[in-house]
């Protein structure tokens, strides 16, 4: 059974770790720590087109506030879910299962996009600025 009273700030604790989550990931990870120049390295070591390293992190940056305030956070969610399924697959699928693999494994961002998916499927949650609707 789901709990209706306390579903929606369970919904609401979910969407802001995972905004919180994704701002340091985008703008931390890969603005500061591996700076701009590393990333798209990184980005062409995986044959990507390197202007891709410049789109990625600001949508994430944009993912992650939308979530944090509850603007369209179910779309946001399904949104980043598929980014981070290609994520897993493309840049993380080669190291390992494991995360703490070198290069970093498909574990994190697998369970992520889960957690994505489980947001989009639950709903925007308590203290959402612009509900979503269904997804």
């Amino acid at each position: 059974m789901i709990d209706a009273k306390t579903a929606p700030y369970g919904a609401f604790l979910l969407r802001i770790s995972m905004g919180i989550l994704l701002l340091m990931h985008s703008a931390y990870l890969k603005y500061y720590l591996f700076g701009m120049g590393g990333f798209i390295k990184y980005f062409a070591k995986l044959g990507l087109p390197e202007w891709w390293a410049w789109i990625v992190p600001a949508y994430e940056v944009i993912g992650g506030l939308a979530l944090l305030l509850g603007v369209y956070a179910r779309w946001v969610a399904v949104f980043i879910g598929i980014h981070l399924l290609f994520a897993a697959y493309i840049g993380h699928g080669g190291n390992g299962w494991a995360f703490s693999a070198k290069g970093g494994g498909y574990e994190f961002p697998l369970f992520w996009a889960i957690a994505c998916f489980v947001l989009a499927l639950v709903g925007d949650g308590a203290y959402a600025l612009k509900k979503s609707g269904r997804a």
